[in-house]
């Protein structure tokens, strides 16, 4: 192999690490999901991005050079612990509707609606 390729293969396996990271994090509900916009909780989603990290590192620890072993398990061990802060956590209640979009829907009331006016109406 040229230096090139190591030097694409490292690169490719940052990004590979990086990008299970970063759904961790956004499935611990530590950063915004970048789709909906919102801080969203789902630690099973975050215990497989978790999982998919160990496994690499388990399976390919003896082809990585030190810098990608050290990244990897920095890496590993920032989610891991916050991994298991969150599960400490209670879980999260589920949002509400903003005051801004229950002020446009109309309000249900438990009164009876009186259509008498509309009956005599129409009679005519």
């Amino acid at each position: 192999m040229t230096n090139d390729t190591l030097n694409k293969d490292e690169q490719l396996l940052a990004g590979l690490v990086s990008s299970f990271a970063s759904s961790a994090w956004i499935a611990m509900g530590k950063i915004k999901n970048p789709m909906s916009d919102r801080i969203e909780r789902n630690l099973g989603q975050a215990s497989y991005a978790i999982d998919m990290l160990d496994m690499i590192q388990r399976r390919m620890s003896e082809k990585l050079n030190e810098a990608e072993k050290t990244f990897l398990q920095s890496t590993l061990g920032d989610l891991k612990l916050n991994f298991v802060e969150e599960q400490k956590k209670p879980d999260p209640e589920p949002e509400e509707e903003s005051s801004e979009e229950a002020e446009n829907e109309p309000e249900e009331s438990d009164e009876p609606v009186d259509n008498s006016s509309e009956e005599e109406t129409q009679e005519k």
